[in-house]
């Protein structure tokens, strides 16, 4: 016989298990939903005000006011409670009203320049016929260790808005950028919906191709060589290029005269000379520890990096040939000078592939490099450090000796904060005698010009931020003068 009971069990089994799996599936659904979805502050307002109203209400049910007007109190909180939810459903339906509400472009430039502010621009276009309230919050790279980069607005329908940042990256590498993160919501406000756009990117940050380019237009610019520190030098002599004659003017070389032409023209002309090319530049940096020092975000050897490619550019644009090399314990990278069409890129390519390391600089291992790498006579810019007398003497006799076969300019680095210590005003015993200590400092570097001067060594201090300024004019006057 039939057993009813049995079947009524089978049909309860499978009502429960259809009513599980339509569960989970509205489960998924709304975790799909809602893991993009957030409540607003002024949710929690309401939601907090409502929750006010339930206590009040328990408080107040009892009370002989409203037993006689026959009102239960805690009617006025569930309708409350009930508009919330009304109007949460309501504003869910305007935000996923539609997939993509907004356009984003992120625009970079095609790599960062070291120690500079390098533009970023996003680009955000409403395509819908509402109006929302945007945050955007963009994933820079973690080097730059922000945590608060967001921007606010507002945006009407088929609206475009522009948003320019500058970042200033101090260490070169591979910079990473994630994720564009957009909220949105609406003129509601009880929602906010999340909305990513997918397009990671990574930048090189190479040596510093902003301050290449504006020394590149100081070097050559009549008009702007005397406004951005880049110095005019007048020729003391000449070479032996002749370039022209012309009028002569109060200051040139009465040795220049052209008396043939003077007699001529009957007025004094003289002859013109050009700066002599194909001459061979060179630039060495030393990458020791005493070059890991930072001064604004950027270490001393980051400093020269920026230089070597600014003094390099415009050396070939002066058609001379550029090269360059690294030494610390060992020596690095070594560029023979050359004017061929992809020189600049292959400096720049391995300044941006050149990292600080951690033991003293060699300088026996560097003259011997010299004498092997570098044939004839050359304009030697060396980028070092040195911190007192003693460090510099150990090195003297290897400086002369490369300074007998080249022009050898030693640029190391004024301490612009023990400067600007030994400048400030003080109040007790023990700040005066910490600002003695560092006014000796300052007076030992001092030293230091006057040794290298006293044996024929040419010699650059500078702070680290006119660096490229100071290497450039060096340039530009030793070339003036014909020395090289």
């Amino acid at each position: 016989m039939f057993d009813f009971s049995t079947f009524w069990d089978d049909k309860q089994i499978a009502i429960y298990f259809i009513l599980f799996l339509v569960g989970v599936g509205i489960l998924a659904l709304l975790y799909r939903l809602m893991k993009d979805v957030f409540v607003t502050s002024r949710f929690f307002g309401i939601a907090s005000g409502v929750v006010v109203l339930f206590v009040i209400s328990y408080f107040l049910n009892d009370t002989e006011f409203f037993s006689n007007i026959g009102f239960d109190p805690i009617v006025l909180p569930w309708a409350l409670l009930t508009f919330l939810g009304v109007l949460a459903v309501v504003d869910g339906l305007l935000l996923f009203a539609l997939k993509r509400p907004i356009k984003i472009r992120r625009h970079l430039p095609r790599v960062f320049s070291l120690g500079d502010d390098n533009p970023i621009k996003l680009t955000i276009e409403n395509i819908s016929s509402q109006t929302y309230d945007v945050t955007v919050i963009d994933e820079i790279p973690v080097e730059f260790q922000k945590r608060d980069f967001e921007f606010n607005f507002k945006l009407k329908p088929f609206e475009e808005n522009i948003i320019t940042y500058q970042l200033n990256p101090k260490v070169r590498g591979e910079y990473h950028f994630g994720f564009v993160n957009v909220f949105l919501t609406s003129y509601l406000g009880i929602l906010q919906r999340k909305y990513e756009h997918k397009f990671p990117m990574t930048l090189p940050v190479y040596p510093s191709l902003i301050q290449m380019k504006n020394f590149e237009l100081k070097a050559f610019d009549k008009v702007t060589m005397d406004k951005g520190g880049v110095k005019r030098m007048r020729r003391i002599g000449h070479s032996y290029e002749f370039e022209q004659i012309k009028d002569y003017v109060r200051g040139d070389d009465y040795r220049s005269v052209n008396w043939k032409a003077t007699s001529r023209t009957g007025k004094l002309m003289v002859n013109q000379y050009e700066d002599e090319r194909a001459q061979q530049i060179y630039c060495i940096i030393d990458k020791s520890r005493s070059m890991k020092m930072p001064f604004n975000g950027l270490s001393l050897m980051d400093y020269a990096v920026n230089a070597t490619l600014v003094i390099s550019n415009i050396a070939l644009k002066k058609h001379d040939r550029a090269g360059m090399m690294t030494f610390s314990d060992m020596i690095g990278s070594s560029i023979k000078a050359d004017r061929k069409a992809n020189q600049l890129n292959t400096i720049l390519q391995t300044l941006y592939r050149e990292k600080e390391r951690n033991l003293e600089a060699n300088y026996e291992l560097l003259y011997r490099a010299v004498r092997n790498l570098i044939s004839g006579r050359s304009l030697i810019f060396l980028f070092t450090n040195f911190e007192s007398m003693y460090s510099l003497e150990r090195v003297l006799p290897l400086l002369r000796r490369i300074n007998n076969q080249h022009l050898l300019v030693v640029v190391f680095f004024e301490n612009s904060e023990i400067k600007d210590y030994a400048d400030e005003e003080v109040e007790s015993v023990e700040e005066i005698y910490h600002q003695t200590v560092a006014k000796r400092f300052l007076h030992e570097k001092e030293q230091i010009i006057s040794k290298l001067k006293q044996y024929g060594i040419q010699a650059i201090l500078t702070k680290p931020e006119d660096l490229s300024m100071g290497t450039v004019n060096k340039y530009l006057e030793l070339k003036s003068r014909g020395l090289i």
